[in-house]
């Protein structure tokens, strides 16, 4: 059977991307990162991974794309915005990261992956690929530099000039050459050092690492038990995740506005410290239905609610 020359397959593969809402997409050769493997176990020897454990436990898989599919030949890396122009508006409520006000990105950029792979088969019958988007152990903003799409700015998140850094990445390898983008080079943030000087919490290092340990997204997401009082008062109500690093960011003067599945729902901007305190089980259903949200469950999230306003942890 014929098929396209690389250049023309690669050029199909990325306007269908596009076609499918992804705002950026890049495609590198696959290989193993030793590098970004060196620094993960530094990291974790650290003990700055806090209690995810299976960080250290997957190194080797991680740096290398062939432990995920055997035949990875390329890594297709794409990016869409999530940041929402519209936030929560009342004043003295639980605070949330944007990446959560709308539908869980698992739900949205996997599939998205998934019908860009039905399409390059529709073309090359026999290619064969895996999707994942903050779904498997891989080196995600690494590989995103890798495929030209930008660079880890000093808080570790990957940067890109044109659309910031509020990005949802997405990654699928593929087992067909095609042409390769230039890794992104150069480092654009300089000496700027506002995301570190603002970290709420001190949690970023001067190494482009975080320590998981301070961190407040990992506080309010993958901690266990009550967050440390004496961090409350500078965590600003933050109760599941934190974008104060992202908001300083000089990049996200004008961040590009994200799609419509990824904006807070009215209900969620307009509700009042009251109704955060009051939330039942049935209402944090409803609410975060289809949230990424629900992977901590009502009882976290609310002992969360409780601890950052204040309102004393509800009683086991």
């Amino acid at each position: 059977m014929n098929h396209p020359e690389k250049s023309t397959l690669t050029a199909l593969l990325k306007d269908k991307a596009r076609e499918l809402g992804f705002d950026l997409c890049g495609i590198a050769k696959a290989r193993v990162l030793e590098k970004n493997a060196r620094i993960l176990k530094d990291w974790c020897d650290a003990g700055m991974n806090d209690k995810m454990g299976y960080l250290p436990r997957n190194i080797g898989k991680r740096a290398d794309p062939v432990s995920l599919l055997e035949n990875a030949v390329s890594v297709v890396v794409t990016g869409i915005s999530y940041y929402s122009e519209f936030s929560q508006r009342k004043p003295m409520v639980p605070v949330l990261s944007r990446y959560v006000y709308g539908k869980d990105y698992h739900l949205v950029i996997i599939p998205k992956l998934e019908q860009l792979l039905e399409f390059i088969r529709g073309i090359v019958p026999e290619a064969e690929g895996r999707a994942f988007s903050d779904s498997a152990p891989v080196f995600e903003k690494p590989w995103a530099a890798e495929a030209g799409l930008g660079w880890q700015g000093r808080h570790s998140i990957l940067i890109n000039k044109e659309i910031g850094s509020f990005i949802f990445l997405g990654i699928l390898l593929l087992n067909l050459d095609l042409d390769y983008d230039k890794p992104y080079a150069k480092d654009h943030c300089g000496n700027c050092r506002i995301c570190i000087d603002s970290c709420p919490t001190g949690a970023i290092n001067d190494n482009r690492t975080i320590d998981a340990r301070k961190c407040i997204a990992n506080l309010t997401i993958e901690g266990r038990g009550p967050i440390p009082g004496e961090l409350i008062p500078v965590m600003g109500r933050r109760v599941y995740g934190c974008d104060r690093c992202q908001e300083v960011c000089p990049w996200n003067r004008i961040p590009k506005a994200g799609a419509g599945e990824f904006r807070i729902s009215p209900e969620l901007a307009e509700m009042t410290l009251e109704e955060w305190q009051s939330m039942s089980g049935v209402d944090f259903d409803r609410i975060f239905r289809d949230s990424a949200v629900e992977r901590v469950g009502y009882a976290r999230f609310k002992a969360n609610v409780a601890d950052l306003t204040g309102a004393g942890r509800p009683s086991e």
